[in-house]
């Protein structure tokens, strides 16, 4: 059974944010808050009926206005024209309730409400399966990327053996040269010291 929907209202940054929600901790995460703006007083459960329709009618989206202004929400709101007054001030003090607007009595409707939460776990379900999805390409991604790395790591390894093969290859040859090299020249110390003698014999 779909949860019930209450109306929560912020302002961070430059607008004043109202959604609704089944929970604080729902709205927070829609808000993208890092701490808890209710217990710093910053956000509060609205029981204004004009914001209560505007989020009903669009339960789990980020509704927005121009920060410290009475106008309506909606999902794409300009940035506040005049941030040079006391705009902000007057949002603080509206949002803890010392400057509160006149309500009207207008009860909100059950069936919309209900309606609200049901609407409310389908835009949930659907930002569920949008984010699957896009962990799904992105996992797609990662895992094509990491084909690449070991296709080049593979390539790199071979390469490598096959030079530490040849470079083996060569240091035996090199070492196979240099032993041919030294018989040689103990060879020719060996002839040259016979040589010498018979020189030195045949001039005496």
């Amino acid at each position: 059974m779909a949860r019930k929907l209450k109306t929560y209202q912020t302002s961070l940054g430059f607008f004043d944010l109202a959604i609704a929600a089944p929970s604080m901790k729902a709205a927070l995460e829609a808000w993208g808050a890092d701490s808890n703006l209710f217990h710093q007083g910053a956000a509060k459960e609205t029981d204004d009926p004009d914001v209560i329709a505007a989020t009903i009618a669009k339960p789990g989206v980020v509704l927005r206005r121009p920060v410290g202004s009475d106008g309506p929400f909606s999902e794409h709101a300009e940035l506040p024209t005049d941030l040079g007054d006391d705009r902000l001030t007057k949002a603080a003090r509206k949002l803890k309730g010392s400057k509160a607007k006149k309500h009207s009595s207008r009860p909100v409707d059950k069936v919309a409400a209900r309606k609200a939460a049901l609407d409310y776990d389908r835009e949930r379900r659907r930002r569920e399966l949008e984010r699957a999805k896009e962990e799904a390409v992105r996992q797609k991604e990662r895992e094509r990327h990491q084909q690449v790395v070991d296709k080049a790591q593979t390539a790199f390894d071979k390469a490598e053996q096959e030079h530490a093969k040849r470079a083996a290859s060569i240091q035996a040859e090199v070492e196979a040269i240099e032993r041919r090299s030294q018989a040689e020249e103990a060879r020719w110390d060996k002839e040259k010291a016979r040589l010498e003698a018979a020189l030195r014999r045949a001039r005496s």
